[in-house]
């Protein structure tokens, strides 16, 4: 996922002046043949890895806030002191030592690897994850760098080991991603980190009195236990929608499936204007198939992103190929077309629908746990049942930003919630207070939004939309909910930390 990266900068074995690294700045160098960043905060001076774990993005072009430095391309952090990293990034960077000799910064060896902090007192002896999507497997890692040291079982549903889901419509489906990029961890990782992963496996109901997840005839004991059950996609309900050449996009068959039927047709249909049928409708260009795009919107995007940020999509899309059939519907499917709401037919050999998705709330309103379109939580990410928590998509907690209770179906915000119950369950008691971030990619334009804005009654756009490069802030009385920002990487970090900030006043 990395490409290897380009030394710059000074050899910090050798030593810069001090006086070249300003506090709360950073200095990208090298050491040892490998790239190095200094940040400095205060008197304290700190040497860590200088490439993102995640996919290889520049730390030097991030963000330092005193305590972590953030990847300008999808979000991902890490703790200057330790190296640990923060979703979506899974793995830490490396730690130097760094001594002041007179006026010089000298960067010594490296720091020892990253060691697991002791899990604290009281915590469940055994834990059951529900779900091995992002939530559930970022969770059962951190049980593991926490020091948790009982029994961790993952249950999913999907046949296949947790994956990388974003990249399903995007460069994967689009064919410039090897396969062998999309598994999250190697098979081995889990048996080494002693965390049972049992795949396609489907959890029908929770005895709470009993503490037992009951999952096709087994029976799973647990003392702590994690929903992170995501969401399903919604199925076309109309004449031919059950056919073998229409497809929904959500689990890695689901992306073979497409690319295999992609190998012979010629033209396509995508139903819906979401981010998962445009990057879908983008990576079948890719393909060279024609692609025909059917919504009942007037234009793409606009309940998420404004009217005219919507007019910039439709139109980037459309300078690719993409036929855009608006304010419309499909009536049928049948072999080799559709017919659509308005009378028109279009020839099609693949039907791929992005009409959303649900979330899979079954098991929780079967185990009585509180629901409100979605699993009810607290600050912690605690379900009304002491000692079951949820997170992902299914979980809707307080946003201290809004002030309202808030369900956000984004890879990243699974990732990290995962990652804040996992800790919760072991006694940290640490509120959920973070910022959304999502990225969606359309050919060579990225689209990063942070924040969350259900509505806005204005935008302040700053740059220039159609030229790839603005800001576009989405303000509700005289609050910024919500950023979005194409070319400006590092004005949606700052974003994201003005967020973050706002929300603890």
């Amino acid at each position: 996922m990395t490409a290897p990266t380009e030394l710059k900068g000074p050899d910090l074995l050798r030593g810069i002046p001090a006086s070249d690294l300003a506090d709360g700045a950073m200095l990208l160098g090298h050491a040892n043949g490998e790239a190095v960043l200094l940040a400095r905060r205060g008197a304290e001076v700190f040497a860590v890895g200088a490439t993102c774990k995640h996919y290889g993005g520049p730390l030097a072009e991030g963000l330092f806030d005193g305590e972590k430095v953030h990847c300008p391309w999808h979000h991902a952090c890490f703790d200057v002191r330790t190296g640990e990293p923060q979703a979506p990034a899974l793995n830490p960077i490396a730690c130097w030592n760094v001594e002041k000799r007179g006026e010089q910064l000298v960067v010594l060896g490296k720091k020892s690897a990253l060691r697991s902090h002791r899990a604290a007192s009281g915590h469940p002896s055994s834990i059951v994850i529900i779900g091995g999507g992002a939530a559930g497997q970022s969770a059962a890692e951190v049980l593991r760098r926490e020091g948790f040291t009982g029994a961790v079982t993952l249950l999913s549903a999907d046949a296949a080991p947790p994956v990388d889901r974003p990249n399903l419509s995007k460069d994967y489906l689009a064919g410039t991603a090897p396969e062998e990029w999309i598994p999250l961890r190697p098979p081995e990782f889990f048996a080494e980190h002693r965390i049972e992963l049992i795949t396609g496996i489907r959890a029908t109901s929770i005895d709470v009195p009993r503490k037992q997840v009951l999952a096709e005839g087994r029976s799973f004991s647990y003392e702590g236990l994690l929903l992170a059950t995501g969401s399903e996609p919604i199925r076309l309900s109309i004449p031919g929608g059950d056919l073998p050449h229409v497809h929904s996009l959500r689990t890695l068959a689901d992306s073979r499936a497409i690319i295999a039927q992609a190998s012979t047709a010629r033209r396509a249909v995508v139903v819906g204007a979401s981010f998962i049928g445009l990057e879908v409708a983008a990576a079948l260009r890719a393909r060279d198939i024609e692609v025909h795009l059917v919504a009942p919107d007037a234009r793409p995007l606009e309940r998420v992103l404004g009217p005219e940020l919507g007019d910039f999509v439709r139109a980037l899309h459309e300078e690719h190929g993409v036929i855009f059939h608006l304010g419309q519907t499909l009536r049928s499917i049948e072999a080799g077309q559709v017919t659509l709401s308005g009378g028109e037919v279009c020839a099609a050999e693949l039907v791929v629908a992005g009409v959303g998705v649900r979330p899979s709330l079954a098991l929780a309103e079967g185990a009585g746990l509180a629901v409100d379109r979605g699993v009810v939580v607290s600050e912690l990410l605690e379900t009304s049942s002491p000692g079951i928590y949820a997170a992902g998509d299914i979980a809707r907690w307080p946003d201290p930003h809004t002030g309202e209770r808030i369900r956000v179906e984004h890879w990243v915000v699974a990732q990290r919630h995962g990652e804040l119950a996992a800790r919760n369950m072991l006694g940290s008691r640490v509120p959920c207070a973070l910022v959304p971030f999502f990225w969606s990619q359309h050919y060579d334009v990225g689209i990063s939004y942070v924040g969350h804005a259900e509505k806005w009654d204005r935008t302040v756009v700053d740059g220039s939309i159609s030229g790839r490069d603005c800001r576009v802030a989405f303000a509700r009385g005289d609050k910024t909910l919500a950023v979005v920002t194409i070319g400006r990487d590092l004005e949606s970090l700052r974003a994201e930390a003005d967020l973050a900030r706002q929300a603890t006043i």
